[in-house]
């Protein structure tokens, strides 16, 4: 997993909006999906490969459909990617607040 694609795909508008409906625990196949978001069936499915990709959501076929399910397990390590840098800001500006407030 390449934390750099999980970004890169999550940078599109549209695949964006995937997630989000996804994650609202939602099962969607690749027709509600392009419905709801207003574009084609082959839009959908080239946006969904970008997210395959980048291993944020899975495909299933099922019968004549294709299931869409969000991979928790990417989402997780981007939000304790993100954690990491916010814990880091908070210690700087923790460190700044004291350096500033010893100055005063």
């Amino acid at each position: 997993m390449n934390e750099a694609n999980i970004y890169k795909a999550l940078g599109d508008s549209t695949r964006l909006e995937m997630i989000k409906r996804l994650a609202n625990g939602e099962n969607y196949t690749i027709g509600e999906l392009s419905t709801d978001l207003g574009i084609t069936r082959q839009g959908a499915r080239k946006q969904l490969q970008v997210l395959v990709s980048a291993h944020l959501v899975r495909l299933t076929p099922q019968g004549r459909e294709t299931q869409v399910n969000l991979e928790l397990s990417t989402l997780t390590t981007a939000k304790q990617f993100i954690a990491t840098i916010e814990q880091q800001w908070d210690q700087r500006l923790a460190a700044l607040k004291n350096f500033a407030e010893s100055k005063s």
